[in-house]
């Protein structure tokens, strides 16, 4: 198990940085390049264990894809050219390659098992399985005694007998999610009517945005959508692709930038997509430093700069479709609250407890653990800043989540003394090169192997 010790900071952090490619981004890309016609090129390194899994995934069913100096190509099957797995299909940690799979499998003539790690096969996965049972796929999962009605990995999908195809749905979520929904527009292509898909707050769009840049009939009006496949040709064309990085990741450099005095850093090629860029909106509430330069798009994906710098940042009121739109970002967010003067509330975040780990519990045990006062309520948190005082140093475990041994990471930059966050091999999730980023910015943080 590798730990991480970080020193605190003597001076400021300073420096221009790349991220991670946007791997919410890379998923779909991957997914829609495998049933497209013709040889894609997604600009992405697949360093990050989650998009791991989904590559995985789709070369079990017959997908050749090739990575090499940061570039993955993948030689598309078509939309009905996927082949049955020789077994199982190990989707790792990552919710998103499994709920997107079952988007895609709904509609195969082939039966497939998904699986996951101990963390993912806690989830609930009956949001994504009951619309897709509903427009006639076979889908199921495994019981969970202590939540009736739930149901958890191994999922088993499939198969779709002939000649049945999946029929018109019209589905109102009972919660904004843009796996469940970008599910159901997956299954979509492959039905036989349009797909309506409506949720209470909008969630992110990359599917959506994808989908259309790649020629799929589909209209949004707020947070309804429409994909109806009898006006498309049937086949998505292959295509080129330079995948933005990951503002999720961008996150927690910019929120070390706020924390730090006298810090200025600027993170390069940052997705800026509208329905992900909540973290931006809350830090700006809260009186945070940054500019923002737009510099283009890919697939209907804007891009560009992010320029940060030190702040004094104030306590804010965080909920509704702010928390949509940063439900990633939290944990980061909260850390910034402890850093800053006044109270901070936290609410309409419950689905924080259905992540990784119960990001609520476990965000206030690191917050307490570096002398902040933090309660959580049943679908938030209050979190009274600590502005002008160090943090106390503290030991914290990740719990095996990434962004959680990122943020204490990120605390431990203005502690008063070293800090050892433990578990941290997590993090290759989704920023593999974070200690390597930081260092680079002048932080000294050391990575030890214990037992």
């Amino acid at each position: 198990m590798l730990s991480l010790v970080v020193d605190p900071m003597t001076g400021p952090l300073s420096g221009s940085v790349p991220l991670p490619a946007d791997k919410s981004i890379t998923h779909r890309a991957l997914l829609l390049a495998a049933i497209a016609d013709g040889e894609s090129r997604i600009g992405a390194s697949l360093l990050g264990a989650d998009n791991l899994s989904t590559a995985g995934a789709l070369r079990a069913m017959g997908v050749h894809i090739d990575e090499q100096s940061g570039a993955v190509t993948v030689r598309g099957n078509g939309l009905f050219g996927l082949r049955a797995p020789a077994g199982p299909i190990d989707c790792g940690n990552s919710g998103t390659t499994m709920r997107l799979l079952c988007g895609i499998l709904a509609a195969q003539r082939f039966f497939v098992t998904l699986t996951g790690d101990a963390s993912l096969s806690s989830r609930p996965m009956e949001r994504v399985l009951k619309p897709l049972r509903l427009r006639g796929a076979r889908a199921e999962g495994k019981i969970d005694p202590k939540r009736p009605g739930e149901c958890t990995a191994p999922l088993h999908i499939g198969p779709l007998p002939e000649p049945h195809v999946l029929s018109t749905i019209e589905y109102e979520m009972p919660v904004s999610s843009a796996q469940v929904k970008s599910a159901l527009l997956l299954s979509g292509l492959f039905s036989d009517g349009p797909t309506y898909v409506r949720e209470p707050l909008l969630s992110r769009d990359h599917t959506e945005r994808m989908l259309t840049a790649l020629g799929v009939p589909l209209q949004t009006l707020g947070p309804m959508i429409e994909l109806d496949p009898s006006v498309w040709s049937g086949s998505l064309p292959a295509f080129d692709v330079h995948i933005p990085g990951d503002l999720s990741a961008a996150a927690f450099l910019v929120a070390a930038a706020q924390i730090v005095p006298q810090s200025r850093v600027d993170v390069r090629n940052v997705g800026l997509n509208p329905t992900r860029s909540g973290f931006l909106d809350v830090l700006r509430d809260m009186g945070g430093a940054f500019e923002v330069e737009a510099r283009g798009e890919q697939l209907g994906e804007p891009m560009g700069l992010v320029r940060a710098s030190s702040s004094a940042l104030v306590g804010a009121r965080i909920g509704g479709e702010s928390v949509a739109r940063s439900i990633d970002e939290m944990p980061i967010l909260a850390a910034l609250a402890a850093c800053a003067s006044g109270i901070t509330t936290v609410t309409d975040a419950a689905e924080l407890r259905v992540k990784e780990t119960d990001r609520l519990s476990a965000v206030v045990q690191v917050l307490r653990a570096f002398g902040v006062r933090c309660d959580e309520t049943p679908d938030g948190l209050v979190i009274e800043g600590r502005a002008g005082e160090p943090l106390i140093a503290a030991d914290v475990h990740s719990r095996g989540d990434h962004r959680i041994a990122m943020t204490a990471a990120i605390l431990g930059l203005v502690a008063d003394g070293k800090t050892r966050v433990q578990d941290a091999n997590c993090i290759r999730t989704s920023f593999p090169k974070f200690v390597g980023t930081l260092r680079a910015l002048g932080a000294t943080i050391s990575v030890e192997e214990t037992a």
